[in-house]
């Protein structure tokens, strides 16, 4: 097994949480190679006073990679796989680990058709990081992900252990996936709204939240998860406490104009919801209009 000093690490999609891992391992000595799609310099990170630069480049071409590495972060949005393809063809090998760090509870099933040859790790990703007009990356809590107990998880704690980005292996890795997933279904309603985390103190929207969590809930359990009749009640709690102007990724796209991760995030509940046969009426509502949303003005 390779050493933490000699294991070649490359990170994929160098965006707000990619930058954040950049950062982590980039402070512990295993700076990895940046792949996006603009060209830039340096990756920077804002942890409250403190600021870490990555050095760069953020290459732009996969054809100019020419060798394989032991370990890639996918790091690009769920919308945005098919352009990080040739990334996973020119970076992977056999005994290549792709850590997935995308929402959603589908990872593994998206990335594996463009990744053949690589062993797939998904990834709940638990720290709130914002893109910024400058291109800068604000982090606004502790770094933690969460991985299945397996041995292609292993290399991934190995890489990260000692940094600021804790590692949890979980063997209720699918349980943490779907409450994940709920927390992320519920922020959708930032996208429609163009609001932050504020508008969950108004009581028609609480009420409309804690509605929305149950029925992601009913869904979740169908699908294995173990999680309690408290975690609804707990995931509208963390947004009532969270600063007034917490964003997410999926109202960053909207206001971007991008196309939005609504598959991922809500499409799965009511997918997931009519294979069991469970009603998802707030689901049925709005799927529909995160689509419309996704799709841009006119």
């Amino acid at each position: 097994m390779k050493t933490q000093a000699n294991t070649s690490i490359a990170v994929v999609g160098p965006g707000a949480i990619g930058t954040t891992v950049a950062a982590a391992l980039h402070e512990v000595g295993r700076t990895p190679l940046l792949c996006g799609r603009t060209p830039r310099d340096r990756l920077t990170l804002q942890d409250g006073d403190r600021r870490i630069t990555v050095p760069g480049p953020v290459r732009t071409d996969p054809a100019q990679i020419d060798r394989t590495v032991d370990l890639a972060f996918l790091a690009v949005k769920a919308t945005q796989i098919d352009a990080a393809a040739e990334w996973l063809a020119a970076l992977s090998g056999p005994e290549t680990v792709i850590c997935v760090l995308q929402n959603g509870v589908e990872q593994v099933e998206r990335v594996a058709a463009y990744s053949p040859r690589g062993r797939l790790v998904p990834a709940v990703v638990w720290f709130p990081a914002q893109a910024q007009s400058d291109g800068s990356v604000l982090l606004r809590g502790d770094v933690r992900v969460s991985l299945p107990d397996t041995l292609a998880s292993c290399v991934v704690d190995d890489a990260l252990r000692g940094s600021r980005c804790s590692v949890d292996l979980a063997a209720n890795f699918s349980s943490l996936a779907w409450r994940k997933l709920l927390q992320n279904a519920v922020a959708g309603l930032m996208a429609l709204t163009h609001r932050r985390s504020g508008m969950y103190g108004r009581s028609d929207i609480s009420g409309l939240t804690l509605a929305y969590l149950q029925e992601c809930l009913a869904v979740a359990r169908a699908e294995g998860a173990e999680l309690g009749d408290e975690v609804p009640q707990e995931i509208l709690t963390k947004f009532l406490e969270s600063p007034a102007d917490m964003g997410t990724s999926i109202l960053t796209d909207r206001e971007a104009g991008r196309p939005l991760e609504w598959d991922i995030r809500n499409g799965v509940v009511s997918r997931r919801g009519r294979a069991h046969g469970i009603p998802t009426p707030i689901s049925d509502v709005l799927v529909p209009l995160l689509a419309a949303a996704s799709d841009g003005p006119g």
